[in-house]
């Protein structure tokens, strides 16, 4: 029996489970890109507050975005599907050309306009995201067949590698196929599919790219045993334990870090959460991990949701990409993986991974509001 609801029920909510702990991420965030960029600021542009400065402005340009997705219906990227993938290739492809992508440290990974820098492999994961929803949404009642609900989306997956290995981008390309197994998993494809093409085709091509390069094979040995490379590969990895040791369990205090003056490379952008430690101690490590923890048991609550299998997807789909780049930055800084250029979602110094995470958490809440709106009405 279908239940009277008012129609003026107002459709712009918000979910406070979901916000809180993506805001304090984002205010913790703003404090630490200060104390771990400041000195590297003050010697390389003058200005000690350079990189804060630009963190506020990323942080206000997401927060908008994040403000518009949740307005929009989430069902009008369906329609969109093919242009954002075409969209999204294109940009892979401009990266490459000599001229047009712009390099950092050997990779080159954003497309410069004017002075603004943009990560196209940051909008590739939100177009994949949507084809992905889309795709297995469509062939529900045909994805257990190999040629309809895998070879496609394995087919597409390939196509975004090739583009994203030339920068390279190693790291990316590990979250791309990661979360797009969790998505064909959930959306019904074949385990078997899944499970053999993985063992016996993925990862054997993973270990013969690690191996197939001098610098990679490094990085994994290193990983193994950083301190027998000191002053090469595993550099970044003992220095960033060294942060966490010495940060104990309270922490040195804001702003007081050792590791973040010129030892650490890059301490406000893939190894920001090794500042935290240092500078607040388990406390804060835990902490940090705890609000991504409500962000995934929040996102997969949504994601649970029957009542649209797109939504469902699509919800999937940004919390286990949000869910999988913590993990990797966090691994990393702790040694429990190789190292990966990977930033820490809200926390990093970046615009592109900044403006999109805080876009996708607006594209979550509008499922749920939609998914309420449903309730209320059922």
């Amino acid at each position: 029996m279908m239940k009277k609801t008012d129609d003026k029920t107002p459709y712009f909510t918000w979910d406070l489970t979901l916000m809180l702990p993506v805001f304090l991420l984002t205010g913790i965030g703003i404090a630490m890109v200060y104390s771990a960029s400041s000195a590297i600021a003050l010697h390389n542009y003058g200005n000690e507050y350079y990189f804060f400065e630009r963190q506020l402005i990323f942080v206000g340009l997401g927060l908008m975005a994040m403000l518009v997705c949740r307005c929009v219906p989430y069902r009008i990227y369906r329609g969109l599907t093919y242009v954002m993938m075409a969209a999204a290739i294109m940009l892979l492809g401009v990266v490459l050309i000599g001229g047009l992508g712009h390099g950092v440290n050997g990779a080159v990974r954003w497309l410069q306009l004017g002075g603004v820098r943009f990560q196209p492999v940051e909008f590739a994961r939100f177009a994949l995201i949507v084809f992905m929803g889309y795709s297995l949404t469509k062939k529900q009642d045909d994805v257990e067949r190999l040629g309809i609900g895998f070879a496609p989306h394995v087919f597409v997956l390939l196509l975004f590698s090739v583009l994203i290995l030339l920068q390279p981008d190693y790291g990316s390309v590990a979250i791309f196929w990661m979360m797009a197994w969790l998505i064909m998993f959930a959306g019904r494809v074949r385990f078997s599919h899944l499970s053999l093409s993985a063992l016996f085709v993925v990862l054997p091509a993973a270990v013969i790219l690690n191996f197939s390069s001098d610098y990679r094979l490094k990085r994994c040995m290193s990983f193994l045993d950083p301190w027998q490379y000191p002053k090469g590969e595993g550099y970044q990895v003992i220095h960033s334990l060294m942060g966490f040791g010495s940060g104990g369990l309270w922490g040195k205090g804001f702003g007081q870090g050792y590791q973040k003056l010129f030892y650490l490379p890059d301490p406000h952008t893939d190894f920001i959460f090794s500042v935290i430690g240092e500078e607040g101690g388990l406390r804060w490590v835990l902490i940090v991990m705890f609000l991504y923890l409500i962000i995934l048991w929040r996102g997969l609550g949504i994601a649970r949701s029957k009542r649209d299998w797109f939504g469902s997807l699509l919800a999937l789909g940004i919390v286990v990409s949000i869910a999988l780049q913590a993990v990797i930055n966090m691994g990393v800084n702790l040694s429990l993986l190789p190292t990966k250029g990977l930033t820490l979602p809200f926390l990093s110094y970046g615009g592109s991974s900044l403006i999109i995470n805080l876009a996708l958490i607006g594209v979550l809440m509008n499922v749920w509001a939609s998914q309420k709106k449903k309730s209320e009405r059922a």
